[in-house]
């Protein structure tokens, strides 16, 4: 059986322009280690902003930005009521993170709309290259996508269940009313779908010597708060075998549950992050040991068997120690699956490419995550050196990096002319 060829067999990515473009905007927010830190609204991030903005209408693109400050360039279909297809990632970055996460998914679909747009293609589908606010949680993890979905609530804006005050005035600096993010919800009937380019972030594809990562879904994340309670005592006169420490309870906890997760559910993914014990000081048995964990599973089933599993070694543990114990759930981003469609427009792209793909979960959250809510989504990976991102040292080769660029170009030209 003859594979379907490419609509047009012989498009390929201008490598010097794009690489150009990654160039000078991994300058903005740069650090001595090598990598980058644009914080969210930060002024590195708005500088980024604009330069991109610059880009696009350079492109003779159309410039658009939405109430919650997503970024954009628009190739318009000759059909006005087409539908939107979008492409894109984030050019944010965690603090001191790498050059390649999220911007290399911005700028690659920004060249594949140039050069689209350079032959004159005409596609049913409006093209959309974006690039999400804060992905990476500097004040609220995924913020511009889950605007475009609808899935903001005002517990992201007001002051119910944390201070906001400095996430609002952030906001207004960088001229986003706090008021209006609910306005950069989009109908589903309005998006033909959803492509994002992204290094693995992982080693899974170099050790199996493969070109591109086809994501088939992504993880479901819950966070939890765990409070152990205890009693403060004099840490030297207090007899060890009648102490009430809470920060003893905790330690049993995390051991046990990153066991038991490791025992029993093999895909699955427990963290312990952050630490905070009261009152605190070397010579006064904790009182209080207050966690925030966090579980992973992509499969919805066994996720919230896992969480409930991890509850009950909590509180197993605080009656172990005479502790009392309080869980509270943070945040919950359930697991998402990528579009079968676009799954196989990637394979098809990659084997004209001549490159060789791997089917992967995504261990990490993306804004395909949210967006697979509202329309069809799908995500290609390239490889990682070393496996190593949110660090200085995140590396991908430029040839892998091209390889998914011009994969994402042929698998959007194929989804898009398939939408006619």
């Amino acid at each position: 059986m003859t594979e379907p060829s490419s609509p047009y067999p012989q498009l390929r990515v201008n490598s010097d322009r794009f690489r150009a473009d990654f160039d000078e905007l991994a300058q903005i927010g740069a650090t001595p280690e090598g990598g980058v830190n644009r914080l969210a609204l930060s002024p590195e991030d708005l500088l980024a902003r604009a330069w991109f903005a610059d880009k696009i209408e350079a492109a003779g693109l159309t410039v658009k930005d939405d109430d919650a400050g997503n970024l954009s360039g628009v190739l318009r279909s000759r059909d006005p009521a087409a539908k939107t297809l979008m492409i894109g990632s984030h050019l944010d970055s965690v603090p001191n993170g790498g050059r390649f996460d999220g911007s290399t998914g911005v700028l690659a679909a920004l060249e594949c709309l140039r050069v689209i747009k350079e032959n004159n293609i005409t596609l049913p589908v409006h093209l959309e290259a974006i690039s999400f606010t804060d992905d990476e949680g500097c004040w609220r993890s995924l913020f511009g996508s889950r605007a475009v979905a609808g899935l903001l609530t005002e517990d992201d804006i007001e002051d119910r269940r944390v201070d906001n005050a400095p996430f609002r005035a952030a906001l207004t600096r960088a001229g986003i009313d706090p008021r209006k993010v609910f306005h950069a919800e989009r109908p589903s009937s309005s998006l033909a779908g959803y492509l994002e380019l992204h290094i693995e972030q992982g080693e899974r594809l170099a050790r199996a010597d493969k070109d591109i990562g086809v994501v088939v879904g992504i993880v479901g994340r819950t966070t939890y708060r765990f409070t152990f309670y205890g009693q403060a005592a004099h840490s030297g006169t207090t007899d060890m075998y009648r102490r009430r420490d809470a920060l003893r309870g905790a330690a049993l906890f995390i051991v046990r549950a990153h066991d038991a997760v490791r025992e029993k559910y093999g895909d699955g993914v427990f963290n312990c992050g952050g630490v905070v014990v009261k009152p605190g000081a070397f010579n006064i048995i904790p009182s209080e040991a207050d966690l925030l964990v966090e579980c992973r599973h992509v499969n919805a089933r066994l996720m919230s068997e896992m969480e409930m599993m991890i509850v009950q070694i909590a509180r197993e543990c605080a009656a172990t120690h005479g502790l009392n114990f309080n869980s509270e759930q943070v945040a919950h981003v359930p697991a998402a699956h990528m579009d079968e469609r676009i799954m196989a427009a990637i394979e098809q792209a990659a084997r004209h490419l001549n490159l060789s793909t791997l089917n992967l979960t995504s261990y990490a959250g993306h804004d395909s995550q949210i967006l697979s809510r509202i329309t069809p989504c799908g995500m290609l990976f390239i490889p990682s050196i070393d496996g190593i991102s949110h660090n200085p040292r995140e590396f991908t080769h430029w040839e892998n990096v091209i390889k998914g660029a011009n994969t994402l170009l042929h698998a959007m030209l194929s989804y898009a002319l398939a939408e006619a």
